[in-house]
């Protein structure tokens, strides 16, 4: 039996035994060095006071139906997170503070084919779920601002727009472009151009509640998603985003520049659809841009304007 404990001592996973009265009867090196915990003192104790919140129904029901009926069980990172908690040794702790893991459980039997108690593996996974969200991030974010890309955007706004239904709320979107962005990138470079893009952006965000979905739309223009918001706070919204943005120099590079935007804002109607909301806000864009620029405008109806 010695060579299976040298694999039991050395294999990078953790492994815990327990018998039927979930009291520890192994606990291997890794899970030495992850917990903090010695064998030493762990070893004879039940499980659930080392470790209290195992005292939970879903871990009790897992192990019992092992020693029930001898089947294989997984405790998933996805619905839980972990089982025991253990620091993160990764250099991402400061993002997931607890080690990630994915465990099986599984019975142990004796000469005899008795259950006499379970096993539990203990994988960290932590890596693969930063890589996922790391992924899942760049899926929706746009690279160079830092914030929602169009895709996401369309999403959400079909998605606030369902349960602006469901609940009776009002929803509103503002789309903003720098105005003469063109001219930056022609006079400074189109490194100062991003460097004006991410400003413009950082700026806007200050205005925003946590719930308000800021993204890019599209080269310099933004779209800004306002949750259970009437056209008229949305207006106010606005006009206090392109004061700012008038008022604020932004950074790029070596130098500061200043810019205005003009926004259109739209607000719900009944009736409406993603496309028909963006296109209305669309429509003040235009408008806003065709009477001077650096001003807001605001669409109460498909066809009618009013000069905000």
């Amino acid at each position: 039996m010695h060579e299976y404990r040298q694999i039991f001592e050395t294999i990078n996973l953790g492994l815990v035994t327990l018998d039927r009265d979930l009291k520890v009867t192994g606990w291997n090196r890794w899970m030495e060095l992850h917990s903090g915990i010695s064998a030493a003192d762990v070893v004879g104790c039940q499980v659930c006071e080392t470790f209290p919140d195992l005292s939970r129904s879903s871990f009790l029901r897992i192990v019992k139906g092992v020693l029930s009926f001898g089947n294989y069980a997984s405790y998933s990172q996805k619905l839980h997170k972990f089982l025991f908690p253990m620091r993160n040794p990764h250099g991402s702790h400061g993002q997931l503070p607890q080690m990630q893991q994915n465990c099986t459980v599984g019975p142990l039997r004796n000469e005899q084919r008795e259950i006499v108690g379970v096993y539990i593996t203990v994988q960290d996974v932590t890596d693969f779920v930063i890589y996922e969200e790391k992924l899942a991030t760049m899926a929706k974010t746009d690279g160079l601002t830092g914030i929602y890309n169009r895709r996401y955007l369309d999403q959400r706004l079909q998605e606030e727009l369902e349960r602006s239904r469901r609940h009776g709320n009002s929803v509103s979107i503002l789309l903003l472009d720098i105005d003469h962005f063109k001219k930056i990138n022609d006079t400074y470079g189109h490194l100062s151009g991003d460097y004006a893009l991410r400003g413009f952006a950082a700026e806007l965000r200050k205005n925003l509640r946590s719930i308000d979905i800021l993204g890019r739309y599209g080269g310099e223009e933004f779209c800004c998603i306002l949750p259970e918001t009437p056209l008229d706070q949305a207006h106010s919204l606005a006009e206090r985003c392109r004061a700012q943005i008038a008022a604020t120099p932004l950074c790029c590079i070596d130098r500061q520049l200043t810019v205005t935007a003009s926004i259109g804002v739209a607000g719900q109607l009944p009736d409406d659809t993603a496309d028909s909301l963006i296109r209305r806000a669309d429509y003040a864009l235009y408008q806003a841009k065709h009477l001077g620029r650096n001003r807001v405008c605001c669409l109460t109806a498909p066809r009618e304007m009013v000069d905000a």
